[in-house]
C-alpha cells in the first residue's frame, strides 16, 4: 500500500507518535536532530523504489502521522546497506529508525503478512545455510517462492537495482561467503530449537 500525504495545510500536527517513536523506536531519541537535508534520501540505493524516502518518512513521524508512515513502502524497501547512517552529517541512525518502524507495522499488522513470511524464509534459509545472509540468494529464493513466472518478472524488474549495488560495491559477485564453523552452527541451532520446544 502506498502512503498518501495529506495536504500539510490542513492537517493538525499531533505530536504524540513522534514521541511515542522517540521512547519506543531504537534510535528514535535522535530523531530530534534530524535537519531535514536529505542526505539519507539522495543517499539511498533504493531510493527510486520509497513511496516517500527516509526524509520525508521522518517528517510523517514529527507530523503525526503513523498510518501512512506505517503503511509506507519505505520501510520495506530499505536494504540496510547504511549508507545513510554513513552519510548523515547529524549522526542519525536512519537505517535503525526505519527498522524499528518497520518491526511496529509487522507487530500491528500493517506489513504484508504473506510477502513477509516468504521474505523471512529465504533470510533465514541463508542464515542456516551458510551464517551469513547473501543477499543475492535471498532475494532470488524469496522472488521464486512466488512461483517461477512471478519471480522472473520480479528478478527483470529489479535487475538495475541489483547492478547499481554491484557498481557501488554494496552486492558482491561470486561464491557465498560463509562462516568457518558452520557445524558448530548447526549444533548451536539444533540446541537454541530443541530449548524453544521445551518451553
Amino acid at each position: 500500500m502506498t502512503a498518501q500525504i495529506p495536504d500539510q495545510a490542513t492537517r493538525k500536527y499531533d505530536l504524540k507518535f513522534a514521541r511515542w517513536v522517540r521512547d519506543n523506536v531504537p534510535g528514535g531519541d535522535k530523531m530530534n536532530m534530524c535537519m531535514q537535508c536529505g542526505t539519507c534520501s539522495g543517499s539511498c540505493p533504493n531510493g527510486t523504489e520509497m513511496d516517500v524516502g527516509p526524509r520525508k518518512l521522518f517528517m510523517m513521524v514529527r507530523a503525526g502521522m503513523k498510518e501512512e508512515v506505517l503503511n509506507s513502502s519505505t520501510l520495506w524497501e530499505c536494504t540496510s546497506c547504511y549508507r545513510c547512517v554513513a552519510r548523515c552529517p547529524r549522526g542519525v541512525p536512519v537505517t535503525y529508525i526505519v527498522q524499528g518502524l518497520a518491526s511496529v507495522a509487522a507487530r500491528e499488522g500493517y506489513a504484508p503478512k504473506i510477502e513477509n513470511a516468504n521474505f523471512a524464509n529465504s533470510f533465514w534459509w541463508s542464515a542456516n545455510a551458510f551464517g551469513k545472509t547473501d543477499e543475492r540468494l535471498v532475494t532470488m529464493k524469496y522472488f521464486f517462492s512466488f512461483g517461477l513466472v512471478e519471480g522472473v518478472k520480479k528478478a527483470l524488474a529489479n535487475l538495475k537495482i541489483a547492478l547499481g549495488m554491484v557498481k557501488a560495491g554494496r552486492m558482491h559477485i561470486g561464491m557465498p561467503h560463509k562462516i568457518k564453523d558452520t557445524k558448530g552452527l548447526q549444533a548451536m541451532l539444533k540446541k537454541a530449537a530443541e530449548i524453544e520446544a521445551r518451553d
